[in-house]
């Protein structure tokens, strides 16, 4: 099975999964440090871990143009197909064979609402495994939680979120210490920080960090 993938800026990511395309949370408009521009992506997916707008900026206008689906918690899902597009709703702990890939959503410790402030369902995150049995832990927005320790049987891959760092915790994302602690909990063969770089940990300005 051929699988690749491109980091796409902040938490986005494109997946190639056998020449099937799948999106993650793509925030690509308003993005400075976006690799690509919402049309020049293609998907037949789209996953969506929350309602953030640095999470589902793009999804509407992307699915609107590829005809992707949109795979998120219900209230994410409901919110598309107002739009017009197609999506499937599912719930934390469920999880759907897609095709080319099944997901099955996890807990994540965060928040979710839309940019207008209306609840957006719970935050997710998910576990992406491949007909071939590749394992893909892509945690969306969350700090550390004991739970990890029981998503990591066999994982291939973890995207985990880096946000902040010191004494700064509680604001939904990772320090660079919890992630470590996150990955002697998950023990993926790899693992790739996100979130990083992109927004100041202090308010939605840029920043490029030092170390």
């Amino acid at each position: 099975m051929s699988i690749s993938f491109t980091w796409l800026g902040h938490s986005a990511f494109s997946f190639d999964i056998d020449g099937h395309k799948m999106l993650l949370d793509p925030f690509l408009t308003g993005n400075a440090l976006a690799a690509a521009k919402p049309d020049e992506v293609e998907a037949e997916i789209i996953f969506l871990t929350h309602a953030h707008g640095d999470h589902t900026a793009d999804a509407i206008t992307i699915a609107k143009r590829t005809g992707a689906k949109i795979v998120s918690n219900y209230e994410i899902a409901t919110w598309a197909q107002k739009q017009g597009v197609e999506s499937h709703g599912q719930n934390t702990g469920g999880g759907f064979d897609h095709g080319f890939i099944y997901a099955k959503q996890t807990i994540a410790f965060h928040s979710s609402s839309f940019p207008d402030g209306t609840y957006g369902g719970n935050p997710n995150g998910f576990i992406f495994i491949t007909p071939s049995g590749e394992k893909i832990y892509f945690a969306g927005d969350t700090d550390l939680f004991p739970g990890m320790a029981d998503l990591g049987s066999h994982l291939d891959l973890a995207l985990l979120p880096v946000w902040g760092w010191g004494p700064r915790l509680g604001v939904g994302h990772m320090t660079p210490a919890r992630a470590a602690q996150a990955l002697t909990l998950l023990q993926p063969t790899f693992a790739i920080p996100i979130h990083w770089g992109t927004l100041h940990p202090w308010g939605m300005g840029w920043w490029q960090p030092s170390f």
